[in-house]
């Protein structure tokens, strides 16, 4: 069975502040838990926050530009880009929800690094062996709607390889991969939401198989020789 439970009663953080300690003072964790933290709070205690007018679009769209390293798509102040990470998002994950107002977030510059550095923060605290995934909400080429998917991760495979495997008929797979990462962190959001001001959960009873010590969300980007659409 698979448990998915939100972490309450976080304040609202700033640059420095110590998120794993703010976690493990208010849940007790498990050995196998994989933590769940979303992108926008990560931002906020690395200090990965612009000061901006809200009414200036050029400066607005400047600080975009300054993230990313290709334009895909512009449609008025909607823009698809490339960030150096390799992921493909609007306007190269610059967001003005859930922050102060006069402000916007940027994504943080290793999200894997930001995940282990919470992953081993947590073991110190706690002594226990969970997972750390950094969270953001993607929009979806071809599907309306967003959804959260992993940015970083540490402590568990981004990707659970099937290839060679047999399905329940026999029949031998040779493509199947199985993005656990971004299922996990889309399984925590609905716990979190958008506006319930929760920005970790915990999600309890993932096969153990998933969990390794060595791990990098950045193998859920597609490199562009298999990429059929760049």
């Amino acid at each position: 069975m698979i448990t998915v439970i939100p972490v309450t009663g976080i304040p609202e953080v700033g640059a420095g502040d110590e998120l794993a300690g703010l976690v493990a003072d208010r849940i007790d964790l498990d050995d196998g838990d994989v933590v769940v933290v979303t992108q926008k709070v990560v931002s906020k205690v690395e200090g990965r926050t612009v000061a901006i007018d809200p009414d200036d679009r050029a400066r607005l769209a400047a600080v975009v530009d300054g993230e990313s390293v290709r334009i895909l798509r512009r449609r008025d102040d909607l823009v698809i880009t490339e960030t150096r990470h390799g992921f493909v998002c609007a306007n190269a994950g610059v967001d003005r929800s859930n922050v102060k107002h006069g402000t916007v977030a940027l994504l943080p510059v290793d999200a894997d690094r930001s995940a282990r550095r919470i992953r081993d923060a947590l073991r110190a605290r706690t002594g226990r062996e969970v997972a750390v995934i950094v969270s953001d909400t993607f929009g979806r080429a071809w599907r309306r709607g967003v959804t959260d998917v992993a940015i970083g991760c540490a402590g568990i495979g981004a990707i659970v390889d099937l290839r060679g495997t047999q399905d329940r008929t026999g029949r031998t797979l040779t493509v199947t991969e199985v993005c656990v990462a971004d299922e996990i962190a889309g399984a925590a959001e609905l716990v979190m939401g958008k506006a319930r001001g929760v920005p970790v959960a915990i999600v309890r009873g993932v096969d153990g198989a998933w969990l390794r010590e060595s791990s990098v969300a950045d193998e859920v980007v597609r490199p562009p020789q298999e990429d059929l659409f760049r």
